[in-house]
């Protein structure tokens, strides 16, 4: 992270670009960002007041957001969602997971009684806009234990223990 004054928010300064050159040998990425602008940014409530914010700095969104992604490609991370009536939730899980070890971040008795897992893609549920949807459209897929989670998938899972 290089924290910059204003001026310097898109264009970088002599010292990020020290930063930036020094980042690259090590094969790593760097962020430019002003950290007071970010802090406002952050405690905006309203989405609008917000939007009108990052567009009088010329923003498309909050150097944060930036900072998320780069840690979880330096890490190795990626996200998959569960969708139930009731709510929405992103987990966590290490690329190159199956399906049951990503079952095994939500409770470790769903790994243990593994017996597949129902699978919608990211941008297909995106388009269709629920499960049901997507079921009638035939883009749920039935996947076993050796299917390997991909980012932004939506999934259910069947267990029993």
């Amino acid at each position: 992270m290089a924290n910059v004054d204003e001026a310097s928010m898109h264009t970088g300064n002599k010292f990020s670009e020290a930063l930036k050159q020094a980042a690259e040998a090590e094969g790593a990425e760097i962020i430019v960002m002003n950290n007071n602008i970010e802090a406002q940014i952050s405690e905006m409530e309203d989405p609008d007041d917000k939007a009108l914010f990052m567009d009088e700095y010329k923003m498309t969104e909050p150097a944060l957001n930036r900072l998320i992604r780069s840690a979880y490609k330096l890490l190795g991370l990626n996200t998959y969602f569960t969708a139930g009536v009731q709510e929405v939730r992103a987990w966590t899980f290490h690329e190159g997971w199956k399906a049951p070890q990503c079952a095994g971040v939500i409770h470790t008795d769903f790994e243990k009684g593994f017996i597949k897992a129902e699978v919608i893609g990211y941008n297909d549920y995106v388009t269709y806009k629920s499960e049901a949807a997507a079921r009638d459209a035939g883009k749920l897929r039935i996947e076993g234990k050796e299917y390997l989670v991909k980012d932004g998938d939506v999934m259910h899972f069947r267990f029993n223990v």
